[in-house]
């Protein structure tokens, strides 16, 4: 028997184990495996293959049983997931459904997540920029969170790694607040949002209108065709996963190129209890699963691990992960772990009408969206009541001019107008929110879920900040609309709980203090080296770009690093 047992721990054992299949950690285990490294990679949902597990990939609109609508029945009983734009009859079965997975929020929070392979890299919206010098400097600055233990000339050249390899759209800009990085041809800008781009570059010092950058392969490179991936066909029905791999997801890109090492093992169903801490070693040596078939629990080991659950999993995971030597949570000396919690601001649009351009229609889709206002406030002095700053989405569109009115023949003539309207306008406010201790997580001390894991109570809210960063959205982006000759303006705000921005940020921040973060600046827990977090839950601060590029090239550079030092025996 003993002999078994030695064996059997054996075959539980590798170089690497990866927690979870998402964009950074789909990352981690294409960077472990092109290092020679075996590696674990573990999921808690069920697997997802590209293009084989896409039921509706290739289905029209009249082909769904409900025209791609959801019964109320299910939007009822899935009030937090139904809020998610994506969530509709061609793309449900990608998302967590509310009594599937609870949790508890003292305060509302719409938790949006993706449990399969791939997780939510099948589902997000592509938006691709870099962060900045700005950005990074911002905490120190500012005088809010802690400072980063890295500066952008730290990134950059990880950002160019990931950047080649996925496949990003765009325009090389010159903007400091938002570098250039390695793109292929952008997606263009339509009449409306060219003229505005034209209109901001004369009329405003600092501000600019971009072609929104994109994850889409506008133009393959050899790399991208030796993934299997192919140009994008510019269906805009992203959500549903791509066959011709189009756009950057794990299972299209990192996961397939991993497997193909013959160095990756992928165990879904494996929903993560803890890490398993060796005293002696003082090192984790491993990660103890809850198998979500049989409910039985079983151990994997490994001299690395990376934690890439999405970054409230992954609080949850360290939260949850207690020892001797770390009896709130691993690595948490601190105290820090589960706070700082933040995201960002999507509360608050604009819309209005643009006469002329009657000359031009739409053809196509622009599977970037259309424009980006990048942020221009507070960039280079503080110069509002708020810290920090925003970023805009904005395009121009223009649709045929229905009518409801009228009965039978008018009624359908009606519907079938081809007499194009107006061409209207609409931007959206990303706005940055401001870590702080009041904004956390923590495990539930005493409910659990189908597999004996603590639920995660979630605390987290908007503050005076975002109120304020708020009302200067509208302001300006009023004031550059009219200065643009945009009619019938309509901003308008909401109170949509955090979360349904799906960036939350934070809970296992970097810093260059033991005493005040819990990951150095190799995205390595201060207090337990050979653990490093390299998601969302390691962001010091959010910045007001979207935040998946960040977490590609910090995976890929901490991979880097970790190897490099367990060579050297250091990891």
């Amino acid at each position: 028997m003993a002999n078994l047992n030695i064996d059997s721990a054996k075959e539980r054992t590798f170089d690497a184990i990866v927690i979870g299949s998402g964009i950074s950690g789909g990352w981690a285990a294409k960077e472990l495996t092109d290092k020679g490294l075996k590696v674990l990679m573990l999921e808690r949902g069920r697997d997802v293959k590209h293009i084989k597990d896409y039921p509706t990939t290739n289905m029209y609109p009249w082909e769904f049983k409900h025209r791609g609508v959801l019964p109320m029945a299910v939007q009822e009983a899935n009030p937090i997931v139904n809020r998610c734009y994506a969530f509709g009859e061609s793309a449900a079965h990608f998302f967590v459904k509310d009594n599937e997975h609870p949790y508890v929020q003292t305060k509302p929070f719409d938790w949006i997540r993706g449990y399969q392979v791939g997780g939510k890299s099948l589902l997000w919206a592509r938006q691709t920029q870099r962060w900045s010098e700005f950005d990074f400097e911002g905490p120190a600055r500012d005088g809010f969170a802690v400072d980063w233990p890295i500066r952008y000339q730290d990134i950059a050249p990880w950002y160019s790694h990931v950047e080649k390899f996925a496949g990003i759209s765009g325009n090389k800009d010159g903007i400091a607040e938002l570098p250039d990085g390695e793109f292929l041809p952008a997606f263009p800008l339509n009449a409306v949002e060219e003229y505005f781009r034209k209109h901001v570059k004369v009329n405003y010092q600092n501000r600019h209108v971009i072609s929104a950058r994109c994850a889409h392969l506008s133009k393959p490179n050899q790399i991208h065709l030796d993934q299997g991936r192919a140009q994008c066909q510019e269906r805009t029905i992203c959500e549903r996963g791509c066959p011709f791999g189009g756009y950057f997801s794990s299972n299209a890109s990192t996961i397939p190129w991993a497997l193909k090492s013959g160095n990756l093992t992928i165990r879904p169903f494996s929903v993560v209890e803890s890490i398993i801490y060796d005293e002696k070693k003082g090192k984790a040596s491993g990660v103890r699963i809850v198998d979500t078939n049989t409910k039985k629990t079983e151990e994997f080991y490994s001299r690395i691990i990376f934690v890439n659950a999405a970054a409230l999993n992954t609080n949850l995971i360290l939260l949850n992960s207690k020892s001797h030597r770390f009896p709130n949570g691993l690595g948490n000396d601190s105290g820090v772990l589960g706070k700082f919690v933040a995201f960002h601001n999507y509360s608050a649009h604009i819309g209005a009408e643009v006469e002329g351009f009657e000359e031009w229609a739409t053809d196509g889709r622009n599977p970037a969206g259309g424009g980006y206002i990048p942020r221009f406030r507070n960039v280079y002095k503080q110069e509002t009541d708020f810290l920090r700053g925003y970023a805009c989405g904005f395009s121009a569109y223009r649709g045929f001019k229905h009518s409801y009115d009228g009965f039978g023949e008018d009624f359908k003539a009606g519907l079938a107008s081809k007499e194009y309207g107006p061409w209207r306008v609409g931007s959206h406010m990303m706005g940055e929110t401001i870590p702080k201790e009041t904004n956390f997580v923590k495990l539930d001390d005493s409910k659990k879920d189908a597999w004996g894991v603590p639920l995660l109570d979630i605390s987290v809210d908007y503050d005076d900040n975002d109120e304020k960063m708020k009302k200067d959205y509208i302001e300006q982006l009023t004031e550059m609309f009219t200065s643009a000759g945009f009619k019938n303006i309509q901003p308008s705000t909401n109170h949509q709980a955090p979360g349904l921005d799906i960036h939350e940020m934070g809970g296992v921040r970097m810093g260059k203090d033991p005493k005040t973060s819990m990951l150095n600046k190799w995205n390595q827990l201060h207090a337990c080296t050979n653990v490093f977090v390299t998601d969302g839950a390691s962001m010091t601060s959010t910045s007001c770009q979207n935040p998946s590029l960040t977490y590609m090239a910090l995976t890929a550079r901490a991979v880097d690093h970790a190897v490099s030092e367990s060579k050297k025996g250091n990891v």
